[in-house]
Protein backbone atom coordinates (compact mmCIF):
# COMPACT_ATOMS: atom_id res chain seq x y z
CA UNK A 1 0.00 0.00 0.00
CA UNK A 2 1.18 3.30 -0.99
CA UNK A 3 2.30 5.59 1.85
CA UNK A 4 1.13 8.84 0.87
CA UNK A 5 3.11 10.83 3.12
CA UNK A 6 6.21 10.17 1.07
CA UNK A 7 3.83 11.74 -2.38
CA UNK A 8 2.85 14.82 -0.69
CA UNK A 9 5.20 17.52 -0.87
CA UNK A 10 3.91 19.31 2.23
CA UNK A 11 5.14 16.27 4.55
CA UNK A 12 8.40 17.19 4.41
CA UNK A 13 9.68 14.57 1.39
CA UNK A 14 12.39 14.48 -0.36
CA UNK A 15 10.74 13.44 -3.63
CA UNK A 16 8.21 16.79 -3.00
CA UNK A 17 9.55 19.05 -5.53
CA UNK A 18 9.67 22.44 -5.27
CA UNK A 19 11.84 25.67 -5.84
CA UNK A 20 15.15 22.82 -5.28
CA UNK A 21 14.38 19.28 -5.59
CA UNK A 22 17.79 18.68 -5.75
CA UNK A 23 18.92 21.39 -2.95
CA UNK A 24 21.36 23.01 -5.64
CA UNK A 25 21.88 26.40 -5.45
CA UNK A 26 21.49 28.83 -8.32
CA UNK A 27 25.20 29.06 -9.06
CA UNK A 28 25.96 25.40 -9.38
CA UNK A 29 22.75 25.00 -11.70
CA UNK A 30 23.60 27.38 -13.92
CA UNK A 31 27.16 25.79 -13.98
CA UNK A 32 25.38 22.77 -14.78
CA UNK A 33 23.33 24.47 -18.11
CA UNK A 34 26.23 25.52 -19.16
CA UNK A 35 27.98 22.59 -19.53
CA UNK A 36 25.16 20.21 -20.75
CA UNK A 37 24.95 23.58 -23.18
CA UNK A 38 28.94 22.63 -23.85
CA UNK A 39 28.63 19.38 -23.58
CA UNK A 40 26.25 18.88 -27.33
CA UNK A 41 28.85 21.68 -28.66
CA UNK A 42 31.83 19.31 -28.39
CA UNK A 43 29.32 16.65 -29.07
CA UNK A 44 28.49 18.20 -32.51
CA UNK A 45 32.17 18.74 -33.48
CA UNK A 46 33.25 14.81 -32.73
CA UNK A 47 30.65 13.86 -34.82
CA UNK A 48 31.18 15.74 -37.75
CA UNK A 49 35.10 14.52 -37.26
CA UNK A 50 33.86 10.79 -37.16
CA UNK A 51 31.75 11.58 -39.96
CA UNK A 52 34.80 12.80 -42.26
CA UNK A 53 37.53 10.11 -40.59
CA UNK A 54 35.27 6.72 -41.76
CA UNK A 55 34.32 8.60 -45.22
CA UNK A 56 38.09 8.03 -45.92
CA UNK A 57 39.06 5.38 -44.11
CA UNK A 58 42.28 4.24 -46.06
CA UNK A 59 43.72 7.37 -46.66
CA UNK A 60 43.02 9.65 -42.80
CA UNK A 61 46.33 9.80 -41.23
CA UNK A 62 47.87 7.24 -38.48
CA UNK A 63 48.07 9.24 -34.99
CA UNK A 64 51.41 7.09 -34.13
CA UNK A 65 52.52 8.16 -37.55
CA UNK A 66 52.07 11.80 -37.10
CA UNK A 67 52.44 12.41 -33.11
CA UNK A 68 55.68 11.29 -32.62
CA UNK A 69 58.29 14.18 -30.62
CA UNK A 70 59.36 14.14 -27.05
CA UNK A 71 61.18 16.88 -25.58
CA UNK A 72 64.36 16.73 -25.32
CA UNK A 73 64.58 12.77 -26.57
CA UNK A 74 65.51 12.19 -29.79
CA UNK A 75 64.19 9.18 -31.68
CA UNK A 76 60.56 8.57 -32.60
CA UNK A 77 58.05 7.60 -29.68
CA UNK A 78 54.20 7.47 -30.88
CA UNK A 79 51.78 9.67 -29.00
CA UNK A 80 53.87 8.91 -25.51
CA UNK A 81 53.85 12.69 -25.08
CA UNK A 82 50.01 13.09 -25.49
CA UNK A 83 49.70 10.37 -23.10
CA UNK A 84 51.75 11.95 -20.49
CA UNK A 85 49.93 14.89 -21.22
CA UNK A 86 46.48 13.25 -20.79
CA UNK A 87 48.10 12.18 -17.31
CA UNK A 88 48.85 15.42 -15.79
CA UNK A 89 45.27 16.57 -17.11
CA UNK A 90 43.89 13.60 -15.53
CA UNK A 91 45.94 14.20 -12.18
CA UNK A 92 44.70 17.53 -12.23
CA UNK A 93 41.70 16.53 -11.78
CA UNK A 94 42.27 14.62 -8.64
CA UNK A 95 43.88 17.73 -7.21
CA UNK A 96 40.84 19.39 -7.98
CA UNK A 97 38.74 16.93 -6.07
CA UNK A 98 41.08 16.96 -3.04
CA UNK A 99 40.79 21.05 -3.00
CA UNK A 100 36.68 20.86 -2.93
CA UNK A 101 36.84 18.17 -0.06
CA UNK A 102 38.88 20.57 1.85
CA UNK A 103 36.67 23.49 1.16
CA UNK A 104 34.30 21.61 2.48
CA UNK A 105 35.99 20.98 6.06
CA UNK A 106 36.69 24.87 5.86
CA UNK A 107 40.55 24.15 5.52
CA UNK A 108 42.19 27.08 3.79
CA UNK A 109 45.87 25.86 3.80
CA UNK A 110 44.94 22.41 2.31
CA UNK A 111 42.44 24.15 -0.87
CA UNK A 112 45.44 26.73 -1.11
CA UNK A 113 47.67 23.27 -1.77
CA UNK A 114 45.66 21.13 -4.34
CA UNK A 115 43.84 24.18 -5.94
CA UNK A 116 47.63 25.54 -6.39
CA UNK A 117 48.80 22.22 -7.99
CA UNK A 118 45.93 22.21 -10.16
CA UNK A 119 46.22 25.53 -11.41
CA UNK A 120 49.64 24.17 -12.22
CA UNK A 121 48.71 21.21 -14.00
CA UNK A 122 46.83 23.32 -16.39
CA UNK A 123 49.64 25.45 -16.88
CA UNK A 124 51.85 22.56 -17.53
CA UNK A 125 48.94 20.76 -20.20
CA UNK A 126 48.86 24.09 -21.80
CA UNK A 127 52.47 24.18 -22.74
CA UNK A 128 52.37 21.03 -23.55
CA UNK A 129 49.92 21.64 -26.22
CA UNK A 130 51.50 24.56 -27.41
CA UNK A 131 54.75 22.23 -28.27
CA UNK A 132 52.53 19.44 -29.81
CA UNK A 133 50.72 22.47 -31.93
CA UNK A 134 54.69 23.96 -32.77
CA UNK A 135 55.57 20.16 -33.84
CA UNK A 136 52.59 19.72 -35.76
CA UNK A 137 52.89 23.00 -37.84
CA UNK A 138 56.76 22.93 -38.91
CA UNK A 139 56.22 19.07 -39.99
CA UNK A 140 58.17 16.21 -39.62
CA UNK A 141 60.03 14.76 -42.67
CA UNK A 142 58.10 16.62 -45.41
CA UNK A 143 55.93 15.29 -48.24
CA UNK A 144 54.85 16.03 -51.78
CA UNK A 145 51.80 16.96 -52.62
CA UNK A 146 51.13 15.31 -56.34
CA UNK A 147 49.29 16.78 -59.82
CA UNK A 148 46.36 14.96 -58.90
CA UNK A 149 46.37 16.28 -55.38
CA UNK A 150 47.30 13.22 -53.22
CA UNK A 151 49.92 13.93 -50.37
CA UNK A 152 52.47 11.51 -50.55
CA UNK A 153 55.55 10.33 -48.42
CA UNK A 154 58.87 9.15 -49.87
CA UNK A 155 59.81 5.68 -48.99
CA UNK A 156 63.22 3.64 -50.25
CA UNK A 157 63.48 0.25 -52.01
CA UNK A 158 62.86 -1.51 -48.30
CA UNK A 159 59.78 0.78 -48.09
CA UNK A 160 61.32 2.90 -45.15
CA UNK A 161 60.23 6.71 -45.08
CA UNK A 162 62.60 9.50 -46.45
CA UNK A 163 62.83 12.75 -44.88
CA UNK A 164 62.50 15.44 -47.88
CA UNK A 165 66.78 15.95 -46.37
CA UNK A 166 67.22 12.27 -47.23
CA UNK A 167 65.86 12.07 -50.76
CA UNK A 168 67.46 15.52 -51.90
CA UNK A 169 70.99 14.92 -49.76
CA UNK A 170 71.48 11.60 -49.33
CA UNK A 171 73.65 10.47 -46.08
CA UNK A 172 73.71 14.07 -44.93
CA UNK A 173 70.73 13.71 -42.47
CA UNK A 174 73.38 11.58 -40.66
CA UNK A 175 75.13 14.27 -39.54
CA UNK A 176 72.17 16.89 -39.05
CA UNK A 177 70.99 16.54 -34.94
CA UNK A 178 67.13 16.85 -36.56
CA UNK A 179 67.81 14.83 -39.53
CA UNK A 180 67.68 17.94 -41.83
CA UNK A 181 63.35 18.04 -41.30
CA UNK A 182 63.20 22.05 -40.59
CA UNK A 183 65.45 22.84 -43.42
CA UNK A 184 63.57 24.65 -46.10
CA UNK A 185 63.34 22.44 -50.12
CA UNK A 186 61.84 23.79 -53.67
CA UNK A 187 60.14 21.88 -55.72
CA UNK A 188 62.84 21.59 -58.24
CA UNK A 189 65.27 20.30 -56.03
CA UNK A 190 62.99 17.32 -55.06
CA UNK A 191 62.05 16.70 -58.57
CA UNK A 192 66.29 16.19 -59.77
CA UNK A 193 66.33 14.42 -56.53
CA UNK A 194 63.86 11.84 -56.94
CA UNK A 195 64.00 11.59 -60.84
CA UNK A 196 67.33 10.69 -60.68
CA UNK A 197 67.32 8.01 -58.12
CA UNK A 198 64.92 4.89 -59.09
CA UNK A 199 65.05 3.52 -56.25
CA UNK A 200 63.02 5.84 -54.37
CA UNK A 201 58.85 5.31 -54.53
CA UNK A 202 56.46 6.50 -52.50
CA UNK A 203 52.99 5.91 -50.31
CA UNK A 204 49.76 7.75 -49.61
CA UNK A 205 49.67 8.18 -46.10
CA UNK A 206 47.13 6.66 -44.11
CA UNK A 207 45.32 3.00 -42.72
CA UNK A 208 45.66 1.55 -46.25
CA UNK A 209 49.46 3.42 -46.73
CA UNK A 210 50.91 -0.05 -47.67
CA UNK A 211 48.34 -0.74 -50.22
CA UNK A 212 48.86 2.79 -51.39
CA UNK A 213 52.22 2.82 -52.81
CA UNK A 214 53.20 4.47 -56.29
CA UNK A 215 56.27 2.70 -58.27
CA UNK A 216 58.91 5.26 -59.17
CA UNK A 217 57.72 5.83 -63.02
CA UNK A 218 54.32 6.65 -62.13
CA UNK A 219 55.76 9.14 -59.25
CA UNK A 220 58.09 10.95 -61.56
CA UNK A 221 55.32 11.20 -63.75
CA UNK A 222 52.69 12.61 -61.48
CA UNK A 223 55.18 15.22 -59.50
CA UNK A 224 55.67 16.98 -62.48
CA UNK A 225 52.77 20.16 -61.58
CA UNK A 226 53.10 18.78 -57.72
CA UNK A 227 54.92 20.93 -54.84
CA UNK A 228 56.36 20.35 -51.46
CA UNK A 229 54.73 20.25 -48.43
CA UNK A 230 56.53 20.75 -45.35
CA UNK A 231 54.56 21.10 -42.14
CA UNK A 232 50.07 21.66 -41.37
CA UNK A 233 48.24 24.42 -42.04
CA UNK A 234 44.63 25.20 -42.88
CA UNK A 235 45.76 24.21 -46.37
CA UNK A 236 47.86 21.74 -46.59
CA UNK A 237 49.03 18.84 -44.05
CA UNK A 238 51.79 17.20 -45.15
CA UNK A 239 50.78 13.81 -42.75
CA UNK A 240 47.95 13.27 -45.09
CA UNK A 241 44.58 14.73 -45.63
CA UNK A 242 44.22 18.54 -44.89
CA UNK A 243 40.94 17.65 -43.36
CA UNK A 244 42.94 16.19 -40.54
CA UNK A 245 44.63 19.59 -40.00
CA UNK A 246 41.77 21.32 -39.95
CA UNK A 247 40.15 19.17 -37.37
CA UNK A 248 43.09 18.86 -35.25
CA UNK A 249 43.08 22.37 -34.75
CA UNK A 250 39.57 23.58 -34.37
CA UNK A 251 38.93 21.07 -31.71
CA UNK A 252 42.03 20.59 -30.04
CA UNK A 253 42.21 24.76 -29.98
CA UNK A 254 38.68 24.94 -29.20
CA UNK A 255 39.21 22.44 -26.15
CA UNK A 256 42.48 24.22 -25.60
CA UNK A 257 40.48 27.84 -24.82
CA UNK A 258 38.58 25.55 -22.19
CA UNK A 259 41.20 24.59 -20.55
CA UNK A 260 42.74 28.51 -20.71
CA UNK A 261 39.94 29.51 -19.72
CA UNK A 262 39.64 26.58 -16.72
CA UNK A 263 43.43 28.13 -15.61
CA UNK A 264 41.98 31.73 -15.48
CA UNK A 265 38.67 30.73 -13.13
CA UNK A 266 40.92 28.47 -10.88
CA UNK A 267 43.28 31.12 -10.47
CA UNK A 268 41.19 33.71 -9.27
CA UNK A 269 39.47 31.78 -6.90
CA UNK A 270 42.52 30.71 -5.81
CA UNK A 271 43.55 34.23 -5.08
CA UNK A 272 40.59 34.66 -3.16
CA UNK A 273 41.16 31.54 -1.11
CA UNK A 274 44.39 33.35 -0.39
CA UNK A 275 42.89 36.82 0.71
CA UNK A 276 40.23 35.00 2.97
CA UNK A 277 37.31 35.51 0.95
CA UNK A 278 35.73 32.24 1.00
CA UNK A 279 36.49 32.35 5.07
CA UNK A 280 34.56 35.17 5.86
CA UNK A 281 31.21 34.09 3.41
CA UNK A 282 31.94 31.18 5.54
CA UNK A 283 31.89 28.52 2.72
CA UNK A 284 34.28 27.60 -0.17
CA UNK A 285 30.98 26.66 -2.99
CA UNK A 286 32.87 28.45 -5.35
CA UNK A 287 35.58 26.19 -5.46
CA UNK A 288 32.99 23.33 -5.76
CA UNK A 289 31.83 25.31 -8.79
CA UNK A 290 34.99 25.89 -10.66
CA UNK A 291 35.48 22.32 -9.84
CA UNK A 292 32.30 21.26 -12.18
CA UNK A 293 33.99 23.51 -14.82
CA UNK A 294 37.74 21.50 -14.67
CA UNK A 295 36.16 18.05 -14.28
CA UNK A 296 34.23 19.11 -17.33
CA UNK A 297 37.37 20.11 -19.50
CA UNK A 298 39.22 16.67 -18.63
CA UNK A 299 36.35 14.54 -19.38
CA UNK A 300 36.12 16.01 -23.37
CA UNK A 301 39.49 15.57 -23.51
CA UNK A 302 39.16 11.72 -22.55
CA UNK A 303 36.63 11.73 -26.15
CA UNK A 304 39.05 14.81 -27.52
CA UNK A 305 41.96 12.18 -26.98
CA UNK A 306 40.32 8.92 -27.69
CA UNK A 307 39.01 10.54 -31.14
CA UNK A 308 42.31 12.16 -32.29
CA UNK A 309 44.73 9.62 -31.21
CA UNK A 310 43.68 6.56 -30.92
CA UNK A 311 40.57 5.54 -33.03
Amino acid sequence: MTNEATLNPEQGSVWGGGNRPLGASYGKLMMWFFLISDALTFSGFLTAYGFMRFKFPTTWPVAEDVFTHFPFVSGEHPLLYVALMTFILIMSSVTMVLAVHFGHEMNKNKVILWLGLTVIGGFIFLGSQAWEWYHFIIGDKGAYELSNGEIVHFIDADGVRLSLSEVVHPGAAEHDGHGGHHAHFETTDVLHAVASNPEISARIPGLGQHENTINHDKLTSLMKDGQVVQGANMHRNEYGRSLFANFFFFITGFHGFHVFSGVVLNLVVFINVIGGTYERRGHYEMVEKVGLYWHFVDLVWVFVFTFFYLV
